[in-house]
C-alpha cells in the first residue's frame, strides 16, 4: 500500500511506465542524489506509534502500528520499527523497519519492503521492491542504499528507470 505522501495515481503510473515503456533503462547499479539529509544528522529523532514494547535485557524498543519517525526533514513510516540502542543505552545505534517502509526527504520519496538505518554510519539500506520517486522520474530496483552524509543513493539489483524529458 502506498504512503499518503505519494500521490497514488502518480506512483501507479510510474510503476506502469517502468514495466512497459519502450525507453526504460535497465542496469545493474545506479547512483543518484537523494534527499536533504546533510543537516539532519545531529537533530533529535521523534517517534510516534500506536504501541511500544521495551526490552531492557537486549536494549531494544519495538514500535508497532502506524509508526512515524522524523528527523529534521526526513520522515520514515512503517507498520513496525525496532530501535536498537547503543551499549549502555546512551543513544540509538540503528532503526530496523519492516512491513512496507516509506522514506521521504525533501522532494524525494522511496518505498521498500524493509529498511535498516544505521545512525553510526549514516546509511539506510532499503530492500525488496524499492521504488524511488524524484519529481516526474521513477527508479525501481531490488535494493537501495542511501548515504545520509553525502545525500546520495546507490541502486542495485535489476534497476529500471524512466527519465522524463521536457514538460508535459
Amino acid at each position: 500500500m502506498l504512503s499518503p505522501w505519494i500521490t497514488k495515481g502518480f506512483a501507479v503510473a510510474a510503476i506502469a511506465a517502468c514495466s512497459v515503456a519502450p525507453g526504460f533503462v535497465v542496469a545493474q547499479s545506479n547512483q543518484v542524489a537523494f534527499g536533504n539529509f546533510q543537516d539532519n544528522a545531529d537533530l533529535p529523532i521523534e517517534v510516534t506509534a500506536d504501541n511500544l514494547d521495551v526490552n531492557q535485557n537486549d536494549g531494544t524498543a519495538m514500535f508497532t502500528g502506524n509508526v512515524m519517525i522524523g528527523q529534521g526533514t526526513m520522515r520514515l513510516s512503517a507498520p513496525e520499527v525496532l530501535v536498537v540502542y547503543q551499549d549502555g543505552q546512551s543513544g540509538i545505534e540503528q532503526l530496523k523497519a519492516k512491513g512496507g517502509v516509506t522514506l521521504v526527504s525533501g522532494e524525494d520519496a522511496a518505498e521498500a519492503v524493509n529498511a535498516d538505518y544505521n545512525l553510526e554510519t549514516g546509511l539506510i539500506n532499503m530492500r525488496g521492491n524499492v521504488l524511488l520517486l524524484q519529481g516526474a522520474n521513477a527508479i525501481a530496483a531490488e535494493a537501495m542504499t542511501v548515504d545520509t552524509r553525502s545525500g546520495t543513493a546507490q541502486m542495485s539489483g535489476r534497476v529500471k528507470t524512466v527519465l522524463q524529458q521536457g514538460e508535459e
